[in-house]
């Protein structure tokens, strides 16, 4: 009876300690990365012997990455794989990627990012929110059905800003633009109809959505940097014990990092794939640059002003990225 008993709590006990992380992505089903990204949770159910289980909602389904986010904080989810600009309340500075104009290689990339990811992943983590390694999701390129090279000729375009990004907003004031904040999932209509007809995203996001199909041209300036985070909310990793979050970890960072490298890859070959289908390249000249660069650089000194990001990490990302261009003349 005794036995019976013990065996009883013990069940019962491993039941009250299992946790179902309901994920959510904008990001199509079918992907390369999202079924290396199934794979990996069901090791983790696998590994933890499903004390961690993850239930993964794909395609926009449970709605954008705000809309996620709404959902997470009363617990209808769980967490997701998200564009960084959607976690700025969480830390305002993981934005510094976002600066425009601020790298010129990806080798600037690679250097800042190492040695100021783990800062935002802490800063993250500190704001509630447990993210893994950053991935990578590109350069975005502007694309647009008139031609455009440069800040100037934004004025008579319909440019679309994400809904409730303040990054978006702060570009939107500088370069003068007539914006038009929607959810992600209805760009692509509104590109066919007219509502929108220019979009700045990384060319690998372009195809997988579906928008380089009704645009004519694009820019060849990247205007900023934009990465991802697998998120999961703080509330919903504290109820996992230390050993499954470190089995957590030792599966998914991993993966993370894997996918950061592929994106790269996959967006040098979707911007010349959008190219191949006729898109025609604009490029800017030199006159044009230092406007862009002029626009660039009062729009840093407006985020500063407004707290978008902070002066000591502006200054954090200058040193790094200073230091890095002396030395690599």
């Amino acid at each position: 009876m005794l036995a019976t008993s013990l065996l009883m709590w013990v069940g019962l006990s491993t039941g009250a300690s299992a946790q179902t992380l309901k994920m959510a992505t904008i990001s199509p089903d079918g992907l390369a990365w999202m079924k290396e990204l199934r794979a990996a949770m069901k090791t983790v159910g696998q590994e933890t012997e499903g004390r961690v289980k993850f239930k993964l909602y794909p395609g926009g389904v449970q709605g954008d990455d705000f809309t996620v986010l709404r959902k997470m904080r009363i617990g209808q989810l769980q967490g997701g794989a998200l564009a960084a600009g959607a976690m700025i309340r969480f830390y305002t500075d993981l934005q510094i990627y976002n600066l425009p104009l601020q790298f010129q290689t990806f080798e600037e990339v690679d250097v800042v990012r190492s040695q100021m990811d783990q800062g935002i992943i802490d800063g993250i983590g500190q704001g509630g929110m447990h993210v893994f390694p950053l991935v990578e999701t590109g350069f975005a390129y502007l694309l647009t059905k008139q031609p455009v090279s440069n800040p100037a000729d934004l004025a008579s375009l319909k440019v679309w800003v994400p809904e409730g990004d303040p990054l978006g907003e702060q570009l939107v004031k500088l370069f003068k633009v007539s914006p038009v904040p929607l959810n992600i999932t209805d760009v692509l209509a509104a590109l066919q109809t007219g509502l929108v007809d220019a979009v700045a995203v990384p060319p690998l996001v372009a195809i997988a959505l579906q928008w380089h199909n009704h645009v004519d041209y694009m820019m060849d300036l990247p205007l900023m940097y934009i990465y991802s985070v697998l998120a999961i909310d703080g509330r919903a990793m504290k109820k996992i014990s230390a050993a499954d979050r470190a089995t957590m970890a030792g599966i998914i960072d991993p993966l993370m990092i894997k996918i950061d490298a592929l994106n790269r890859a996959d967006n040098l070959r979707a911007f010349e794939a959008i190219l191949d289908t006729g898109v025609e390249r604009v490029s800017p000249s030199s006159e044009d640059l230092i406007a862009w660069e002029q626009v660039a650089e009062e729009a840093v000194g407006a985020m500063v002003n407004a707290g978008e990001v902070t002066q000591p990490v502006l200054d954090e990302f200058t040193r790094v990225l200073s230091t890095h261009r002396v030395a690599s003349p």
